[in-house]
């Protein structure tokens, strides 16, 4: 029987099983109930944007988004978005998924994290990217009904998400620094601008509209 939230129905099939199953297994309860959420509000959002995702392969990759963080598994040491990709496309391989598809879903979470791009690509790639605005950054929030944001939060709690989510980044992350090494555009402007202040993640995070 599928499940319904805020008029979004969950896809119920071997992959999107298999999906959750990794997500709960290598991640922690936060992280599961923040990557339910990136495929609730991006399905809604993109309902908004006439944008037309497929709801397996969106669904997969919201739910394994974050794994990187959690279950290194590459002998390679490499950033935490490439890590997740690869569970994700290994799985849908695995669960006979045409090459293509795989792709979809591998690029949707490598490029998450990557601001200017995923908008510009297909719409699995680009509401993957939505749900995590929503939910990370609270970006749109004022777009959606109280109730349906009330109903989402009932069926996956935020709890104290804010700092849980920055300390699952931490942890994830501080073993490997090097990898976090991404776009090059503000070493330029930091150097040669006085006063210069690059943007942070953790500051729009804390910031954000949402109360925790």
């Amino acid at each position: 029987m599928s499940t319904i939230i805020a008029g979004i129905e969950v896809p119920d099939t071997a992959a999107t099983a298999a999906a959750t199953d990794f997500a709960r297994e290598h991640t922690n309860p936060l992280i599961f109930d923040h990557s339910r959420r990136v495929f609730l509000f991006g399905s809604l959002r993109a309902a908004d944007l006439d944008l037309k995702p497929d709801p397996e392969l969106l669904y997969v990759a919201s739910m394994m988004h974050d794994t990187g963080l959690f279950a290194p598994f590459s002998e390679a040491e490499q950033r935490f978005e490439v890590d997740g990709a690869d569970h994700a496309r290994d799985l849908l391989v695995q669960h006979g998924f045409a090459t293509a598809d795989a792709d979809v879903v591998w690029s949707a979470i490598a490029l998450h994290t990557t601001p200017g791009i995923p908008g510009r690509m297909g719409p699995e790639i680009a509401v993957t990217n939505i749900g995590v605005l929503i939910d990370a950054l609270g970006l749109w929030l004022d777009a959606f009904d109280s109730e349906q944001v009330a109903e989402i939060t009932a069926a996956h709690p935020r709890g104290d998400f804010k700092n849980g989510f920055l300390k699952a980044f931490h942890n994830g992350l501080a073993h490997r620094p090097d990898t976090t090494y991404g776009t090059i555009n503000a070493d330029v402007l930091e150097h040669f601008v006085p006063g210069f202040q690059r943007g942070s993640m953790v500051d729009r995070i804390i910031g954000s509209a949402w109360a925790a």
